[in-house]
């Protein structure tokens, strides 16, 4: 029996010639197994050059897809049926690189063919109603970024930078480390995401090195491809910067980079690589290519890359040396689809019920494979591999230096420790005596530095600068990292060495905002007052009953209350003055209902149009109105004070601590939806109000009342925005302003009109002045139809 299956690699050069030699090996050693591993079953496999694009990767997947493979095609068949047959292929071994692996999982979940990645690491890629037979043999970065942080941690590093990309695998890194460093009060001192387009010409490039230049970051971390470290470190040598760097698995170990002319002067480079071993036998396989044997692919790369003899060198010195080829091979890379394939082996031999003589079994579907290779738990050589819920193995990582001490030729990388998931890093042995042998120097070399300053890494005659600390920051001298001040504290420019305490902010009853308030409030409470005692001389003349009667007392009372609310809003916040504006909503419901009460009234008794006036008197019951109206904004603003209590908060700010009211975003809610509610009644009294101007009034209610609401609405119309955006000690003062210019503008325009009557203009406070009015305007009106 054949059972095939796939692997895609991407750019052919010589690494992955290697990889690809990796998994022909793995299968070929399944096969020829003595005993056989299974009996009456050849493993086959086609390969698929993807040149790291998604396009081809998912032209390459429909094709495996169909019924019968054909190697020689690798284009988009001509129709794909609706529902897919069971494909020949079983398995696909890859992508590399995550963003590719994502694409290709997405079709491949539809047959349920099993992928097994050897090198994809995106957290994505873990969410498995997304990607169901997504399976993978490297760890997921969930843990790589962990381990970074612990790294981090460990060098008690206080601020480093993050580089990242948009491509799936760049930016659920660079989330996930926000995240961790945000958690762990760590200062991330910039990210940048670097697009697709990204090239050394680009702007990101410049903006980028410059950032680089300027940067306080004790470490930068590179999440992102190889190509993309190549172009920054190129213009980094270029300018000569300096800096501790931090690897991810995708150039950690790359030769490319750590080869390029200069790299040395980049500075002390840490990395992250998948726990490396060697593939058991296969130096003895890739060398055994040049004795003689025929490899097509090996003459393919040969013919594309230079002479037979051009591979034939010593790793070091690039001598004749048959070992050169192999190594190029990234250990880690390669172990992981030995792996793959071991782990393919395994559930096959399970699946089919092989023993060392035959199998029970011969056929299967791929879906039946998959179920058995998620559950498969097997020790490759002392490597033990399972897959968790998510598909992820629980693998490790080695910790990487790259060494380029003076003593030695080129980049040495060095192993320093290793990570295992929801574990510390733990560090070799001998990594205590490294530090200080000499070997590396960012280890062994310090100076002192003035108060208010720490020690930053940098290369050179020595291993650290003083840079100053922040202005949230304190330093004695001679410490890696500058000491965060507590949260009412910071550190003065002039004395760095030193925490004091910020100033208190709030609007002040000294402020000279305050004091215009303060003078505006105090006078329309006076006013308030007077026209009260007005109104309560003259009650029970027509104008009195003109403006409601009974009901004008508790509009002037509404109005007193709103203009003392004026006083919450200044000075430190308190529990018992934090409560302003619920009691505002409540007193201006009670306000703009007995105004509209008073409108219907109007509307009732000057209107002869029996169809409106039939209308309206349904509405006429003053009480019932100003009860439902005001009751519906109490029981608003009591929620708002039982479910959300007005407490003060400290906001701390760089030199001061801001005491305001607290305002969530569910009191934002409240608030907003008190201000809606008075200004939709504010709407009526206005469409009530402009209604009933041209009736007979002799005291110009409606017209006036009109004039009012204008001016209430356009107020919080402005005010509204303003308010929710505004920052700072003055946001209080603008929302006392915006109550004192509505409550003014109707006591201005609604009472204090009737007071001037009832004092300079007593002739026309009687029944008669206001019978005669009456009179001579419907007789103007009659004498105007008739002339018409």
């Amino acid at each position: 029996m054949y059972c095939l299956f796939h692997a895609f690699f991407c750019r052919f050069s010589i690494q992955t010639f290697l990889r690809t030699q990796v998994m022909i090996y793995s299968i070929q050693e399944i096969n020829q197994r003595t005993p056989r591993l299974l009996p009456n079953l050849t493993l086959g496999y086609d390969i698929y050059d993807t040149c790291g694009d998604v396009s081809l990767a998912i032209r390459a997947t429909l094709q495996l897809l169909k019924d019968q493979s054909d190697p020689q095609r690798c284009l988009i068949p001509a129709s794909i049926n609706s529902s897919l047959p069971e494909p020949e292929t079983k398995v696909v071994i890859g992508e590399r690189y995550s963003e590719l692996s994502i694409a290709v999982a997405r079709v491949l979940a539809l047959p349920s063919v099993t992928q097994i990645s050897y090198a994809s690491t995106s957290e994505e890629l873990s969410i498995k109603y997304k990607f169901p037979t997504f399976l993978r043999t490297v760890s997921s970065d969930k843990h790589q970024t962990k381990a970074i942080y612990e790294l981090v941690k460990n060098f008690s590093w206080q601020s480093v930078a993050i580089v990242g990309s948009t491509d799936e695998y760049g930016k659920y890194g660079t989330d996930s480390l926000r995240e961790l460093f945000r958690d762990n009060n760590i200062c991330v001192d910039f990210v940048e995401i670097l697009p697709d387009t990204f090239n050394k010409n680009c702007s990101t490039a410049r903006h980028l090195l410059e950032k680089i230049e300027n940067s306080t970051a004790e470490a930068i971390i590179m999440f992102t491809k190889d190509t993309n470290v190549q172009i920054i470190f190129e213009a980094v040598i270029e300018k000569n910067l300096n800096r501790t760097w931090i690897a991810s698995d995708t150039w950690s170990t790359s030769s490319t980079i750590s080869e390029m002319k200069g790299i040395k002067s980049i500075g002390p480079v840490f990395g992250f690589i998948f726990r490396q071993k060697e593939v058991p036998g296969f130096k003895d396989y890739v060398t055994s290519m040049f004795n003689g044997t025929t490899n097509n692919i090996l003459s393919y790369q040969v013919f594309t890359n230079g002479s037979k003899d051009d591979m034939k060198c010593n790793c070091k010195n690039k001598a004749s040396d048959p070992s050169c080829l192999y190594c190029h091979i990234d250990h880690d890379e390669s172990y992981n689809i030995y792996m793959a394939v071991q782990v393919i082996a395994e559930g096959l031999r399970i699946l089919l019920k092989c023993n060392n003589q035959s199998c029970e079994r011969t056929k299967f579907t791929a879906v039946e494979l998959f179920h058995v290779i998620r559950n498969v738990n097997i020790t490759v050589n002392d490597t033990n591999i399972y897959f968790d819920e998510n598909g992820d193995p629980s693998l490790g990582y080695d910790i990487l230096f790259w060494n380029t001490s003076k003593s030695k030729e080129g980049v040495e990388k060095i192993k320093i420790g290793e990570y295992w998931p929801n574990k510390n890093i733990s560090f070799n042995k001998d990594v205590s005596q490294w530090r200080t042998t000499g070997n590396v120097s960012v280890f062994n070399c310090f100076r002192t530095c003035q108060p208010g300053q720490r020690m930053k890494s940098q290369n050179g005659k020595c291993c650290y600068k003083c840079v100053n600390c922040s202005s949230q920051e304190s330093s004695y001298g001679n410490d890696t990292s500058c000491k965060s001040c507590a949260n009412h504290q910071f550190s003065p420019a002039d004395h760095r060495n030193t925490c004091v305490n910020k100033t208190d902010e709030f609007l002040e009853w000294s402020d000279p905002f305050s004091v215009i308030l303060i003078t505006v409030a105090v006078i329309a409470i006076i006013a308030t007052v007077a026209i009260a005692v007005i109104i309560r001389i003259n009650c029970g003349t027509p104008i009195v009953k003109a403006i409601g009667g009974c009901l004008c007392f508790l509009e002037v009372v509404s109005l007193l209350l709103a203009f003392c609310v004026i006083f919450t809003f200044i000075g430190k916040p308190t529990p018992n003055s934090c409560v302003g504006i619920p009691v505002f909503g409540i007193s201006f419901s009670i306000c703009i209902s007995c105004i509209l009460a008073n409108l219907i009234q109007i509307l009732v008794g000057f209107s002869f149009d029996p169809t409106v006036s039939s209308t309206i008197k349904k509405l006429n019951h003053p009480v019932a109105v100003v009860v439902i109206i005001s009751g519906v904004q109490f029981g608003v603003s009591l929620a708002w004070l039982i479910v959300l209590p007005h407490s003060p908060v400290e906001v701390p700010k760089e030199f001061t601590i801001l005491y305001q009211c607290n305002m969530s975003e569910e009191s934002k809610k409240f608030f907003v939806a008190t201000i809606v509610y008075n200004s939709f009644w504010g709407l009526v009294c206005f469409v009530f109000a402009f209604k009933g101007r041209q009736l007979p009034d002799i005291y110009k209610n409606a017209s006036l009342i009109t004039v009012s609401m204008v001016l209430f609405l356009i107020i919080w119309i402005v005010f509204l925005p303003i308010y929710l955006t505004l920052e700072g000690k003055y946001k209080p003062a603008i929302k006392s302003a915006a109550i004192l210019i509505s409550c003014i503008s109707i006591l201005g325009c609604h009472l204090a009109p009737k007071c001037y009557i009832m004092l300079f203009r007593k002739e026309i406070n009687n029944q008669n002045a206001i019978s005669e009015y009456i009179r001579k305007h419907y007789e103007r009106k009659d004498l105007s139809v008739i002339s018409s």
